[in-house]
Formats: C-alpha cells, sequence, structure tokens
C-alpha cells in the first residue's frame, strides 16, 4: 500500500515553532551530558565518516562527546524510527541521507512521517554519487561495464546501499540501456569487502566512502553522478562525458530531531554546526573525504526538503524507485 502524501511545508513549518513539549525541554545548560547521533547505516560508509568527523569538531565546541550509534537497516528506518520515537530533549538526532524524505515514497506503511516527526536542523554536507569498482577488476573504464552488460543482460551486479544509490542505479541501467543485477547491502561500509576482494563487479556509493578507498589503491571510479566533473576527482569522467545522459544525481546529509525540539536548541545547534565547518581540521577532513561542506538556515532546510519531495514523487511515477 502507497502511503498518504502529506502537505511537506506545512508540517515542517510546524517543527520550527516551538511546541510546549520542546519547551519543557529547553535548558540554557545544554548540552550537560553526551548526545547521541544516530547514523542508520553501517559503520565504515560516507555518512558514517563524515558525522564522526563533524561529532568531533562538536565536541571541542561543546565540551561533551556527540555519540555516533549506527542503527542500519531497513534502507535506514530502522534507526530513524527509534529516533522518531525518542523525546525531543536535544540528546538525539538521526543524520539522514536524501534517503529519508524518498523513503515515503518507497517504504509501504513507513511508520512515520519523514518530515512531520521530525525537527529539521541542517544540511551537512553535498556530494555526487560515484560508480566504483576494484582495482583488480577487468573494467578500466565505463565503457568495458557497458560492453559487458551489454553481451551479459542480466548478469552482472551492482551493489547499492539505500534508495538514493538504488534510483542511482536503476537510472544508470536505463539510461544506458543495459540490464543489470541490483544487490542491496546495509549500508555501502557493509559491501567494501566483497567490492576490494573481487567478488562485486560494481557499486555505487558516495565519494565519501570511494575516497579513503581510492588512497589505499583498493578501487577503481568510473564515473561521477554530478553533472560536472567532481573537483574532488578531476580525472574521473562524468556520466554524460561518457555517453549516458540524464543520470545526474547530487546527494546530501542532514541532521535531524525528534518533532518538537525546542527552537532554542535546535536553532543554536545549527549556529554550531556553520562555526564548526570553519575550524581547519574539519575543513581538511571533509577535503579528504570529497565531501562539500553546506550548512544553511533551518528554514532554507525546510525548502530543501520541498523540493526533494517533489522530486522524488516525479521519480515514483516515472517507476525509477526501488519498492519496499
Amino acid at each position: 500500500m502507497k502511503i498518504e502524501r502529506r502537505s511537506l511545508l506545512a508540517a515542517t513549518v510546524g517543527g520550527l515553532a516551538l511546541p510546549a513539549l520542546g519547551r519543557a525541554y529547553a535548558n540554557e545548560g545544554w548540552p550537560n551530558k553526551p548526545v547521541r547521533i544516530v547514523v542508520p547505516y553501517a559503520p565504515g560508509g560516507g555518512t558514517d565518516v563524515t558525522c564522526r568527523a563533524i561529532a568531533e569538531t562538536l565536541r571541542e565546541k561543546f565540551g561533551q562527546s556527540f555519540v555516533i550509534d549506527n542503527r542500519a537497516g531497513a534502507n535506514g528506518v530502522v534507526g530513524t524510527d527509534g529516533v522518531a520515537r525518542d523525546r525531543p530533549d536535544g540528546y538525539t538526532y538521526v543524520a539522514a541521507t536524501s534517503t529519508h524524505v524518498m523513503n515515503r515514497q518507497i517504504v509501504p506503511q513507513l511508520p512515520y512521517d519523514p518530515v512531520k516527526d521530525f525537527t529539521p536542523i541542517s544540511l551537512l554536507a553535498r556530494y555526487p554519487l560515484v560508480l566504483l569498482t576494484g582495482a583488480n577488476s577487468p573494467y578500466k573504464t565505463l565503457a568495458d561495464l557497458l560492453k559487458a552488460a551489454k553481451a551479459k543482460p542480466g548478469q552482472i551486479a551492482h551493489a547499492t546501499s539505500d534508495a538514493q544509490s538504488s534510483f542511482a542505479a536503476n537510472n544508470f541501467a536505463k539510461q544506458a540501456g543495459v540490464e543489470m543485477v541490483e544487490v542491496p547491502y546495509r549500508g555501502s561500509g557493509a559491501y567494501l569487502g566483497d567490492l576490494t576482494g573481487g567478488h562485486l563487479p560494481v557499486a555505487w556509493g558516495s565519494t565519501a566512502t570511494a575516497m579513503p578507498l581510492l588512497a589505499a589503491g583498493t578501487v577503481r571510479v568510473l564515473a561521477v553522478t554530478s553533472p560536472e566533473r567532481s573537483r574532488f576527482l578531476p580525472d574521473v569522467p562524468t556520466l554524460a562525458e561518457q555517453g549516458v545522459p540524464d543520470a545526474d544525481l547530487i546527494g546530501w546529509f542532514g541532521l535531524f530531531a525528534p518533532a518538537g525540539l525546542s527552537a532554542e536548541i535546535a536553532d543554536r545547534l545549527n549556529a554550531a554546526i556553520a562555526e564548526a565547518f570553519e575550524n581547519p581540521t574539519l575543513k581538511a577532513r571533509m577535503e579528504s573525504l570529497a565531501v562539500d561542506p553546506a550548512p544553511i538556515s533551518r528554514p532554507d532546510f525546510v525548502a530543501l526538503l520541498k523540493r526533494e519531495d517533489d522530486r522524488w514523487a516525479a521519480a515514483a511515477r516515472d517507476n525509477l524507485l526501488p519498492r519496499g
């Protein structure tokens, strides 16, 4: 059963208000104990490593630990649902990707509304996705992969780790005119051993997933999903450059609290995140992960979520999204 799409903007504006429950938890001394950030994917993936870098900078600013808690499962739904049900006291957050909004289109009977049940804090970073293969793979270029996929329709696997990468994979196959087998994993960190060990032909992941592996020499990047070449991977052609048009995708990470968080705490954390990205150490870490810091105001984050909701509704109508 398809879940009903609710009015995103109206619901989210409510998250920017100061409801009575949120006021009850507002505290000028926040944070006075460790803060938990749920990453709803397996350790080692792009969301995980990016959020750990941000959490360390926030710890230095506030003098309290910002603890990463990996709760993988069901395309991010398991960990995210736990946060939706938690108290809006400023001590529990979820670090979500573009999949967060997309899930309303692909998960039957989603147990929460991805906007109504959360207080948006800030966009964290943007990144293109990349198509990866192992360093010892026979596919030296995207042309090699496409040639093999056309010769063996339905026999070459490509791994995905969430709905966002699944969309990238499905859209790529459609635009390239090939049939490949999608193999879903519980986070990009979960497929790395298979990819680098030669048991998996190719996989879709973020630049944050790819960069440490590139540095170690264990993977090769065949393409990026951005409209133009990534400044971090200037030698890697885009999909469009290699004859696969209309396959662009820019992903993002964002931070959310349970609905009802006080505006005082939400605004303070939003400002702290923007300030954190001016930290030279965090700047260098973001560069090493090939993600672009993108802190924005909370109202601007709401507007972004509305645009995303419209985009994924259109993608669902075009049958480009996976089905739960």
